[in-house]
């Protein structure tokens, strides 16, 4: 059996989302009630928070993506990076030959942390099983073994059963039994486990090797415990990697505050998604054109192994602004590679049940190099947060423009640079032009300024893949 195969995804009949049914203009309309709000990005009620505090800027760490390696248990460890002050605009480092390769390190958001348990269900043992860890902003299931007779299932669900994965057996008998097999995530703190019984009934020694044995979850970071993970953003070779990210105040918002002041950019970030990745980690990745293709970094996966494990939320959005509540993510699974390189940090990939994710529209590439000042904006999942924008409508061009259209990242005038605010998390996102909505760069770097992979380079790579 592959885990992966979702039979039937259950939802309530109000978080249902209208397809558009065409691609192009009709894919930048969208239902006015996305969905009603499901789970939470707050704390447990009667908890301290205020939803309109500025986030402390985040310290930025050098490294590349370890793709495929395995999350450690719990959250990180490590220390934040001490805050430097930021270089005058334009300032390069050293030119990085095409064969280089990034330095160790992770370079991807933790955003949860493992968390090993003994859970055996079905066939003489409990069918159903209730995982509730309070405040957490996800749960995710490992399955270390899932033997069980023809027409059974399990079923993986929040407890109103509005998010629900179906999982079928196995062929019994066959010597299969799918071990080390992630389930999708559940939005929320609570996530319910059940073996469905469908099939016919055995006896005796082959009856008692059936089961469905859980041995992991993944339990997604509450805010205030996102709060104190340090940022895994990367920094651009030739400098120390304690430079800040967010330059500055944080200017950025929630996606949802510019549904009237800024529809345009409202609608743009629709066509982005949070990577989960290995369970435990993020960066952000979008839509690009028309056909099932997505776009992110390197450092956060390079083969189809990772992205096959890798969760995509599209829709992951804060339900008002500056508000804690979250709106139900619609969720697919990456799918194949089709193309990846170290030096621009790009990785092309398709994602499953691509129909689903359609009516968030798509952002293409601008074959332009921007102009010095242009202004931009930046649609993102900083730091594990639902969809914030950086780069508000009418701000003066520096608080988020084009500092240099031709800034060295690992290669020699690789990238554009800009002081656009961004975070660990933030790894792969868009950074649009305003003056065209196009994309002009692929973010991968802090470093104030950070700055990102042209577009015009990414598109004479990927043109054929388009």
């Amino acid at each position: 059996m592959n885990l992966r195969r979702v039979v039937s995804i259950v939802v309530g009949a109000g978080a249902a989302l209208a397809l558009a049914g065409t691609v192009g203009a009709a894919a930048w309309r969208f239902s006015t009630d996305e969905v009603r709000p499901v789970g939470s990005w707050q704390e447990a009620a009667g908890s301290p928070g205020d939803p309109g505090a500025v986030r402390q800027p985040a310290a930025a760490t050098g490294g590349n993506g370890s793709p495929g390696g395995a999350p450690a248990a719990g959250p990180s460890s490590g220390k934040p990076a001490a805050k430097s002050s930021s270089p005058a605009p334009g300032t390069t480092g050293p030119a990085v030959p095409e064969s280089a390769t990034g330095p160790g390190g992770e370079g991807r958001q933790k955003v949860g942390e493992l968390l090993k348990i003994d859970k055996l269900l079905g066939y003489g043992a409990p069918k159903r099983e209730v995982l509730h860890y309070p405040s957490a902003s996800y749960v995710k299931v490992h399955f270390s073994r899932m033997t069980m007779l023809p027409g059974d299932y399990v079923t993986v669900s929040d407890p109103e059963g509005e998010e629900s994965y179906r999982y079928d057996a196995p062929k019994l008998l066959e010597g299969v039994t799918d071990t080390g097999r992630w389930a999708m995530s559940i939005t929320g703190d609570t996530a319910v486990v059940e073996v469905h019984r469908g099939g016919g009934d055995l006896v005796g020694s082959v009856l008692g090797g059936l089961g469905v044995n859980v041995d992991q979850v993944a339990r997604g970071y509450s805010r205030k415990e996102q709060a104190r993970i340090p940022s895994e953003g990367l920094a651009r070779p030739g400098r120390t990697g304690d430079e800040e990210s967010i330059c500055g105040s944080d200017t950025s918002k929630d996606a949802v505050c510019y549904r009237s002041a800024d529809p345009v950019a409202y609608t743009r970030s629709k066509s982005i998604a949070r990577l989960l990745i290995n369970g435990t980690e993020l960066c952000t990745g979008w839509r690009v054109g028309t056909k099932n293709r997505m776009l992110t970094n390197n450092h956060c996966f390079d083969n189809s192994a990772a992205a096959y494990e890798t969760e995509v939320w599209f829709n992951y959005q804060c339900a008002t602004c500056g508000g804690y509540d979250v709106f139900k993510p619609t969720k697919v699974w990456g799918d194949k590679v089709l193309a990846t390189e170290h030096v621009l940090d790009y990785t092309l990939f398709t994602v499953s049940n691509f129909a689903t994710v359609q009516k968030f529209g798509y952002l293409t590439l601008d074959t332009v190099v921007p102009a010095r000042n242009q202004e931009l904006y930046v649609p993102q999942h900083p730091a594990g947060e639902p969809t914030r924008i950086a780069g508000r409508l009418g701000e003066p061009a520096g608080t988020c423009a084009v500092v240099d259209p031709a800034f060295d990242g690992y290669a020699q005038n690789s990238d554009v640079s800009y002081y656009c605010d961004t975070e660990g998390g933030s790894s792969g996102s868009p950074v649009l032009s305003r003056k065209t909505n196009k994309v002009v760069a692929l973010h991968h770097f802090g470093g104030c300024p950070n700055s990102g992979v042209r577009a015009d380079l990414l598109n004479n790579r990927l043109k054929s893949y388009l």
